[in-house]
C-alpha cells in the first residue's frame, strides 16, 4: 500500500473513532449540556425579517443565540473584533435536536459551507424613509465561520449589525426556550412559532398575507392562498400542536373577495405544558 493510501485509510479510521466517541459520550435525547434550556431572544425587527436559513442552519444559529446574554450592554459602534465567537459541537447538536451523531456531523459541515452566505432580509416600511416605495435591506448573520472537521465543531462570529439585534435588548424583543423547537422538522413551523410568540401576552396575532409570506419566505411557486394554507400553514399548525402543545385557531380576513389578513388565536395547552 502506498503512502497516500495509508494516509487516507488512517484519516478515515480517525473519523470513525471520533464518531464512535461522540456516540458513547452523548446519546441523542440524553442532553447533559442543557442547550435546550437556553432562551432564544431577538429584537422584534429581526423576528419579523426573512431569515434565509435551512432547518439545520436555523438550529445552529438558535443554539448560538441561546449562548448570548441578550441584556448585556455593548458599545453602540461595533467592529467585527468586538463581537463574540460561539462554538457548537456535533455532540451538543445531536443531544439538543435528538439526531444521531452522523447526521449532526454532516449538518454542521453543510452549514459551514453555506451559512456565511445567508442573509437576513428586512422590508423597510415607507414611513421610515418618507417614500412610497418599500426598501429591501439585507445583512449577514455571521462575519466569519470556522469548521473543524476532525474535532466536529463549528464556530460563528456574529455580523456586528446582526449582533445589535440580539443584545442590548430592553424593549421590542421576544424570547422563547430553545427546547420548544428541538422536535420541529419544518422551518415553517419554527418561523410561525417565532411570529406568534411575539404576542404570547395577548394570545392573538394578526399579519397581512403579504407580510406573512415575506417573513416565512414562502416561494413564489406557492402562489395562491389555498396552496399556502395547505402546504405551509396547516402543516405548521399541526406540528406545533403535536410537538409543542400549541392550540391555534386561524381566522382569515377578507377585503372584498380576497383574503388579505390572517388572525391567529393561540395558547400553549395548559394541560400538557412541559416548559
Amino acid at each position: 500500500m502506498d503512502s497516500k493510501s495509508t494516509t487516507t485509510t488512517a484519516a478515515a479510521a480517525a473519523r470513525r473513532a471520533l464518531r464512535q466517541a461522540h456516540r458513547s459520550a452523548a446519546a441523542p435525547g440524553s442532553s447533559s449540556s442543557g442547550h435546550g434550556e437556553h432562551w432564544v431572544t431577538m429584537s422584534t425587527a429581526l423576528t419579523r425579517a426573512g431569515h434565509g436559513l435551512t432547518l439545520s442552519e436555523k438550529r445552529i444559529v438558535a443554539m448560538s443565540i441561546g449562548l448570548l446574554d441578550s441584556k448585556k450592554r455593548r458599545p453602540i459602534a461595533l467592529s467585527l473584533s468586538d463581537v463574540p465567537v460561539t462554538r457548537i459541537t456535533a455532540s451538543e447538536y445531536a443531544e439538543t435536536f435528538n439526531v444521531d451523531i452522523n447526521t449532526a456531523y454532516e449538518q454542521l459541515e453543510d452549514a459551514s459551507k453555506n451559512l456565511y452566505q445567508r442573509s437576513i432580509t428586512y422590508f423597510e416600511p415607507s414611513h421610515v424613509r418618507k417614500s412610497s416605495e418599500i426598501a429591501t435591506v439585507k445583512m449577514r448573520w455571521v462575519g466569519a465561520i470556522k469548521y473543524q472537521k476532525n474535532e466536529a465543531w463549528i464556530e460563528l462570529q456574529w455580523w456586528p449589525q446582526t449582533f445589535r439585534e440580539l443584545t442590548n435588548l430592553r424593549k421590542s424583543f421576544s424570547s422563547y426556550q430553545l427546547q420548544q423547537t428541538t422536535a420541529l422538522r419544518s422551518i415553517y413551523s419554527w418561523r410561525m412559532l417565532e411570529l406568534l410568540n411575539r404576542f404570547k401576552d395577548t394570545g392573538w396575532a394578526e399579519y397581512t398575507v403579504e407580510d406573512f409570506i415575506k417573513s416565512l419566505e414562502i416561494p413564489p411557486s406557492v402562489n395562491d392562498f389555498g396552496q399556502i394554507r395547505r402546504r405551509v400553514i396547516d402543516p405548521a399548525i399541526k406540528e406545533l400542536s403535536d410537538k409543542d402543545n400549541w392550540i391555534i385557531k386561524l381566522t382569515t380576513i377578507k377585503a372584498g373577495r380576497k383574503i388579505t389578513r390572517l388572525r391567529f388565536d393561540f395558547e400553549r395547552n395548559p394541560q400538557m405544558q412541559l416548559i
